[in-house]
Protein backbone atom coordinates (compact mmCIF):
# COMPACT_ATOMS: atom_id res chain seq x y z
CA UNK A 1 0.00 0.00 0.00
CA UNK A 2 1.32 3.65 -0.91
CA UNK A 3 1.42 6.14 1.40
CA UNK A 4 -0.56 9.58 0.55
CA UNK A 5 1.64 12.76 -0.72
CA UNK A 6 0.71 15.64 0.16
CA UNK A 7 2.26 19.73 0.35
CA UNK A 8 1.78 22.66 2.45
CA UNK A 9 3.72 25.66 3.75
CA UNK A 10 4.78 26.16 6.88
CA UNK A 11 2.78 29.22 8.38
CA UNK A 12 -0.37 26.78 7.39
CA UNK A 13 1.00 24.33 10.10
CA UNK A 14 1.80 26.83 12.08
CA UNK A 15 -1.67 28.50 12.16
CA UNK A 16 -3.55 24.74 12.08
CA UNK A 17 -5.02 25.78 8.66
CA UNK A 18 -3.03 22.94 7.04
CA UNK A 19 -5.71 19.80 6.43
CA UNK A 20 -3.09 16.57 6.35
CA UNK A 21 -3.58 13.47 8.12
CA UNK A 22 -2.36 13.18 11.83
CA UNK A 23 0.11 10.64 11.02
CA UNK A 24 2.10 12.18 8.03
CA UNK A 25 5.41 12.80 8.28
CA UNK A 26 5.95 16.90 7.74
CA UNK A 27 9.39 16.25 5.39
CA UNK A 28 10.82 19.95 4.98
CA UNK A 29 12.23 20.30 1.84
CA UNK A 30 14.18 23.98 2.31
CA UNK A 31 17.81 24.48 1.45
CA UNK A 32 18.06 26.85 3.94
CA UNK A 33 16.09 25.74 7.23
CA UNK A 34 15.37 28.80 10.25
CA UNK A 35 15.09 27.53 13.82
CA UNK A 36 11.48 28.14 14.02
CA UNK A 37 10.86 25.92 10.33
CA UNK A 38 13.08 23.20 11.99
CA UNK A 39 10.60 22.92 14.95
CA UNK A 40 7.59 22.61 12.93
CA UNK A 41 8.92 19.84 10.50
CA UNK A 42 9.41 16.34 11.63
CA UNK A 43 12.56 16.51 9.47
CA UNK A 44 14.25 18.67 6.75
CA UNK A 45 15.66 16.83 3.25
CA UNK A 46 17.66 19.96 1.65
CA UNK A 47 19.05 17.94 -0.86
CA UNK A 48 15.57 18.26 -2.73
CA UNK A 49 15.27 21.83 -2.03
CA UNK A 50 16.81 24.01 -5.27
CA UNK A 51 20.73 24.58 -5.42
CA UNK A 52 21.78 27.86 -3.96
CA UNK A 53 22.31 28.86 -7.33
CA UNK A 54 18.47 28.78 -8.39
CA UNK A 55 17.63 30.38 -5.43
CA UNK A 56 20.14 33.46 -5.27
CA UNK A 57 18.93 34.02 -9.32
CA UNK A 58 15.32 33.49 -8.40
CA UNK A 59 15.40 35.97 -5.26
CA UNK A 60 17.80 38.54 -6.72
CA UNK A 61 15.25 38.82 -9.84
CA UNK A 62 12.75 38.65 -7.49
CA UNK A 63 13.90 41.65 -5.87
CA UNK A 64 14.72 43.75 -8.61
CA UNK A 65 11.24 43.41 -9.65
CA UNK A 66 10.02 44.36 -6.32
CA UNK A 67 12.01 47.62 -6.66
CA UNK A 68 10.90 48.52 -9.80
CA UNK A 69 7.07 48.66 -8.04
CA UNK A 70 5.91 44.77 -8.98
CA UNK A 71 3.70 43.38 -6.09
CA UNK A 72 5.06 40.30 -4.09
CA UNK A 73 3.16 37.52 -5.78
CA UNK A 74 3.69 39.22 -9.56
CA UNK A 75 7.09 39.60 -8.63
CA UNK A 76 7.55 35.71 -7.62
CA UNK A 77 5.99 34.54 -10.88
CA UNK A 78 7.79 36.48 -13.08
CA UNK A 79 11.22 35.92 -11.72
CA UNK A 80 10.20 32.23 -11.63
CA UNK A 81 9.63 32.70 -15.46
CA UNK A 82 12.72 35.06 -16.12
CA UNK A 83 15.42 32.51 -14.57
CA UNK A 84 13.71 29.44 -15.70
CA UNK A 85 13.40 28.16 -12.36
CA UNK A 86 10.73 24.99 -13.06
CA UNK A 87 13.68 23.34 -15.74
CA UNK A 88 16.45 24.60 -13.98
CA UNK A 89 14.93 22.35 -10.52
CA UNK A 90 13.92 19.73 -12.27
CA UNK A 91 17.31 19.60 -14.46
CA UNK A 92 18.50 19.47 -10.40
CA UNK A 93 16.79 16.82 -9.45
CA UNK A 94 17.49 14.09 -12.38
CA UNK A 95 21.55 15.22 -12.43
CA UNK A 96 22.59 16.00 -9.05
CA UNK A 97 23.94 12.41 -7.54
CA UNK A 98 22.45 13.86 -3.39
CA UNK A 99 19.04 15.06 -5.13
CA UNK A 100 18.70 11.74 -7.01
CA UNK A 101 19.20 9.84 -3.72
CA UNK A 102 17.14 12.17 -2.01
CA UNK A 103 14.21 11.69 -3.89
CA UNK A 104 14.63 8.02 -4.36
CA UNK A 105 14.73 7.72 -0.46
CA UNK A 106 11.10 9.93 -0.46
CA UNK A 107 9.65 7.52 -2.93
CA UNK A 108 10.78 4.21 -1.18
CA UNK A 109 9.19 5.73 2.14
CA UNK A 110 5.96 6.44 0.28
CA UNK A 111 5.61 2.93 -1.33
CA UNK A 112 6.07 1.29 2.27
CA UNK A 113 3.03 3.23 2.89
CA UNK A 114 4.36 6.08 4.95
CA UNK A 115 2.52 9.06 4.00
CA UNK A 116 4.42 12.39 3.45
CA UNK A 117 4.02 16.46 3.32
CA UNK A 118 6.44 18.25 1.68
CA UNK A 119 6.73 21.68 3.37
CA UNK A 120 8.35 24.95 2.52
CA UNK A 121 7.82 29.18 2.87
CA UNK A 122 5.65 29.41 0.34
CA UNK A 123 1.96 29.88 0.20
CA UNK A 124 1.27 28.71 -3.34
CA UNK A 125 -2.10 30.45 -3.34
CA UNK A 126 0.12 33.59 -3.72
CA UNK A 127 3.83 32.75 -5.11
CA UNK A 128 5.18 29.86 -7.31
CA UNK A 129 6.89 26.82 -5.50
CA UNK A 130 9.23 24.17 -5.83
CA UNK A 131 7.73 21.83 -3.30
CA UNK A 132 5.14 21.62 -5.98
CA UNK A 133 7.51 20.45 -9.13
CA UNK A 134 8.52 18.04 -6.40
CA UNK A 135 5.36 16.11 -5.68
CA UNK A 136 4.44 16.05 -9.19
CA UNK A 137 7.60 14.18 -9.44
CA UNK A 138 7.00 11.91 -6.63
CA UNK A 139 3.76 11.18 -7.66
CA UNK A 140 4.35 10.35 -11.41
CA UNK A 141 7.30 7.89 -10.13
CA UNK A 142 4.62 5.84 -8.03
Amino acid sequence: MTGELFDTYVAALQHDQADLPADATLVGVVRRPTGWFSATVDENVSAVAPPEELLDDAKSRESELESRGVDDAAANQRAWADVDFAERYREYLDSDPGARAAVAALEERLRAGESLALVCFENTDEKRCHRTILRERLAARL
